[in-house]
């Protein structure tokens, strides 16, 4: 029989909540190390623990900073009297095989039955393993041949202790987890929870990442690294493309601009610098500097017509002004949906066309008022260098006197009659 029931909610209040990272949790996993040589408890060493995560939950760019390790696990401790139990003629691992075998059952062998195998198991029943008074119940068998009980050298204590104890690269570990607050990327709760390590100032402890936190803390410096081999790619194919170094100068210095003004609108909108926007600093690489490169490019033709650098440079902004707006309004407007995207996934969109948009559109502006200063002022100084004085503009031939014109046609006109009088008839 089916019965169905409806309900009606009313005044239903959802929280969600999204979490970044891998797996269930997400956020990070922190490694602090024991590397004393065990000098440290296990009640001193969560005590350190303990301390670091009440003051990592402090910190505002961390959050719900836990740990599953527990020492307080109610456990049995069986202690053994060696002295009576060599008394007694009884073998120490015999006697820890037998109890292991009852207690915790013991794999025997394998039969077939009805073209089946079975592992076989020993094991006591139920009943005689329920409670820790069994455990001195237990007959072990002594060298001589005669049955002992254990209660007889073992004695049982409750206590408490870690379910388990992890290790981590050889030394003992307890796994911290966390999330970073909101506004705060993964990369800041790393340095967040590296800070609050240095501060406890414990000797002898370290620590160390697991999982997708190490190898964001491993990648971490590579940024820097990959955005410089773009910045040279890009140098030396500019260099090959125009044969002499100061021309890719002039057009990379725009660059710096395109990421002020990426990383400018990504503060505007509270966002982070995330792996999405460095990959948008990359790609302003190449954008930015399509710009600088018409501009020079025309302002080079332009001197090989006989101007002067200033005029070159502002003639070139002339004649590429359009275009280099024409270009840039439609990237913008390609870029427009992902700085207004939504919906799953809208995060790693809206990090990389804000970044994108933002660096593009002060590039260009920088790049129409800039870029001609940049040029003058670089040309200059690299034919001051090369030639030990600023270079002259190339001047008009200066007209010749009416008067000057007339005595020098005047000489020449005399010089041919004097020749010719003095030539025979």
């Amino acid at each position: 029989m089916t019965q169905r029931v409806t309900v009606t909610l009313t005044k239903l209040t959802c929280r969600i909540e999204l979490r970044s990272g891998y797996g269930v949790t997400g956020g990070f996993e922190f490694q602090l190390q024991d590397r004393t040589n065990g000098q440290l408890s296990i009640d001193q060493f969560l005590a350190i623990a303990q301390q670091m995560i009440a003051k990592a939950n402090q910190n505002p760019a961390l959050r719900q900073v836990f740990t599953q390790f527990t020492a307080s696990t109610p456990q049995y401790e069986i202690n053994i009297d060696r002295d009576r139990l060599e008394a007694l003629n009884v073998d120490f691992s015999q006697a820890m095989n037998t109890l292991g075998a009852y207690m915790g059952g013991q794999y025997v062998n394998d039969f077939t039955f009805s073209q089946r195998n079975y592992r076989v198991y020993i094991q006591a029943d139920e009943q005689f393993r329920n409670s820790p008074d069994n455990i001195g119940q237990i007959n072990v068998r002594s060298r001589s041949g005669n049955l002992v009980l254990l209660n007889e050298v073992a004695k049982v204590t409750p206590i408490t202790g870690p379910q388990t104890i992890s290790h981590f690269n050889l030394f003992r570990s307890i796994k911290i987890q966390g999330t970073a607050a909101p506004g705060y990327s993964s990369g800041q709760a790393i340095e967040a929870m590296q800070q609050t390590f240095k501060e406890i100032e414990q000797p002898g402890l370290g620590y160390d990442w697991t999982g997708i936190s190490r190898e964001e803390a491993k990648s971490g410096g590579q940024t820097i690294l990959l955005f410089g081999l773009g910045i040279v790619a890009v140098f030396l194919i500019l260099a090959a493309q125009y044969e002499n170094y100061i021309d890719p100068i002039i057009i990379l210095l725009t660059v710096p601009f395109a990421i002020l003004g990426a990383l400018l609108f990504v503060s505007v909108r509270g966002l982070v610098n995330d792996l999405y926007c460095q990959v948008a600093l990359v790609m302003l690489i190449g954008l930015a500097s399509k710009n600088a490169i018409l501009i020079v490019e025309f302002a080079n033709q332009s001197r090989e017509k006989g101007m002067t650098m200033a005029q070159a440079a502002l003639h070139a902004v002339e004649q590429r002004f359009r275009p280099i707006l024409m270009t840039t309004i439609a990237s913008l407007c390609g870029f427009l949906p992902l700085l207004l995207s939504s919906g799953a996934g809208a995060a790693s969109r809206t990090s990389l066309g804000t970044a994108v948009f933002g660096g593009l559109l002060v590039s260009v502006i920088f790049s129409l008022l800039l870029v001609p200063v940049l040029y003058v002022v670089v040309k200059n100084l690299t034919d001051f260098a090369s030639k030990g004085k600023p270079p002259k503009p190339p001047q008009s031939p200066e007209p010749t006197p009416a008067g000057e014109l007339a005595s020098l046609n005047g000489k020449s006109q005399g010089t041919v009659v004097k020749f010719q009088g003095d030539a025979p008839a």
